[in-house]
């Protein structure tokens, strides 16, 4: 989409962010959990602005040889727009350069979210399995999809 730009997240976007999250999830992060994820080596933060406001957001962590996407995200009013898909390509651009060796990508999503479920499959992600009671607020399954990075060319 034009006039979006993605880049890093910083502290000072930690608010704007924090808006985001409790406006998208029904249990949203903790300011204190952004502040943890921006201090980690392995995670990577991007977020998509709009004529200066922040629209949505990435987290990845690599936990060993795996990188997991802990949350991606775009307001109602901007989805369906490729802004989530620019999001992950931008993410997952930085995390080939930082970790070569990462050989796979890693999410839960809600078993009722069609729309990130089939956003996930255009991405290169393949259901892989089934977390029961994973989720709250309401209580509901998650799907397990993951993307073997190497195979991925986006």
């Amino acid at each position: 989409m034009e006039g979006i730009v993605i880049r890093s997240m910083s502290y000072a976007d930690i608010q704007q962010v924090h808006a985001i999250d409790k406006q998208c999830f029904t249990t949203p992060w903790n300011i204190s959990s952004f502040k943890h994820e921006l201090g980690n080596k392995d995670t990577i933060l991007k977020i998509a602005v709009f004529n200066e406001k922040i629209v949505g957001y990435i987290c990845l962590r690599t936990l060993l040889d795996v990188t997991y996407i802990l949350n991606l995200t775009v307001i109602p009013d901007f989805r369906r727009m490729g802004i989530a898909s620019m999001l992950f390509r931008d993410a997952l651009q930085e995390l080939r350069k930082s970790k070569p060796d990462i050989k796979g990508i890693t999410l839960e999503v809600r078993e009722s979210n069609s729309a990130a479920i089939n956003l996930y499959g255009k991405l290169g992600f393949k259901v892989t399995g089934r977390r029961n009671d994973y989720y709250q607020k309401p209580h509901e399954n998650a799907v397990i999809m993951e993307m073997n990075t190497s195979e991925n060319v986006l």
